[in-house]
């Protein structure tokens, strides 16, 4: 006899349903795009903590509304891998997890007027985009994840956009410093989006969508992983020919292990199940690549 998945609204669900490993695409891209303001000017801790939770909860904004179009598209089920199901396993209910969505935006929102109030008003039409895409990303007659440009979307707008933000609310201009140090960064946000459906792929593809990871296959997804990581770490060098080289930014390097964990878990794995580690790995990459980088610019300025 089937059993409906009773439901449960403790602290863990509602975590898990912020999908807590996608968060560092949020946390890393301000974190780094303030330490390279630090260069500029002094620090606005203020701005910083309200740029900070802003981008966070847009993030986990974003997340609810994949759980839920992914529900309603009957992507997830019972039987679904990873830490997204939390309507068909748990039980939670579909509107609630719609409208908690929408009131993480309202604050973020709020946030973002305040940011706006202290820096320029031109912020809020480019936080409102990054908030309409992340709607779109899983929302909308045509989600954006449906499609091949689900990597470069989140890793623009969530790797990239968020660096000039964070930088440009401290500093009042947009440095061509700061979005060369944004590549690596944008390259590895849309890495955990490719990780993500590399584990999907069959999934997905049964369900109508387009992924790169579906269009060129397992193999040369995979291949097109590494190829980001290899990119992003050889771009350090690139990166000693601006105004704040320091050889403290190959401190970064430290994550190369996690990358090469990550691309080894993909490889000759078929089941979901099987790739969750190298999954959770390209995003602890991301993770580790980008603090490291933001530390070693902090680090470099005491010399």
């Amino acid at each position: 006899m089937n059993q409906t998945p009773s439901a449960d609204t403790g602290f863990q669900i509602w975590w898990q349903l912020m999908r807590p490993h996608t968060l560092t695409a949020a946390f890393v891209p301000v974190f780094l795009g303030t330490a390279l303001a630090i260069a500029y000017t002094d620090l606005h801790v203020p701005l910083f903590l309200a740029m900070m939770i802003a981008s966070l909860l847009i993030q986990a904004a974003t997340n609810m509304f994949n759980e839920y179009f992914d529900f309603k598209r009957g992507l997830d089920t019972e039987k679904s891998i990873g830490i997204g199901g939390a309507i068909v396993r748990n039980g939670v209910k579909p509107k609630t997890v719609l409208h908690m969505a929408f009131a993480f935006f309202g604050i973020a929102l709020l946030l973002g007027i305040y940011i706006c109030a202290i820096s320029s008003w031109w912020i809020g039409l480019i936080g409102v985009i990054c908030m309409a895409v992340g709607y779109l990303y899983t929302g909308g007659p045509l989600p954006i994840a449906y499609t091949p440009f689900g990597e470069a979307a989140s890793g623009f707008f969530m790797g990239g956009v968020i660096i000039y933000i964070s930088f440009f609310i401290q500093t009042g201009f947009l440095s061509m410093t700061a979005v060369l140090f944004s590549f690596p960064i944008i390259l590895l946000v849309g890495s955990i989006n490719l990780a993500n459906n590399i584990r999907d792929r069959i999934g997905d593809k049964e369900a109508g969508r387009k992924t790169i990871a579906i269009l060129i296959g397992h193999d040369r997804a995979v291949m097109l992983l590494a190829a980001s990581f290899v990119i992003a770490f050889l771009w350090v060098i690139v990166l000693l020919f601006t105004d704040l080289r320091s050889f403290w930014l190959f401190l970064s390097y430290l994550s190369i292990p996690k990358a090469f964990k990550a691309v080894n878990g993909f490889k000759g794995k078929s089941l979901p199940v099987q790739m969750m580690p190298a999954m959770k790995a390209t995003a602890q990459t991301n993770t580790f690549y980008g603090f490291l980088l933001a530390i070693g610019l902090c680090i470099s300025y005491l010399f």
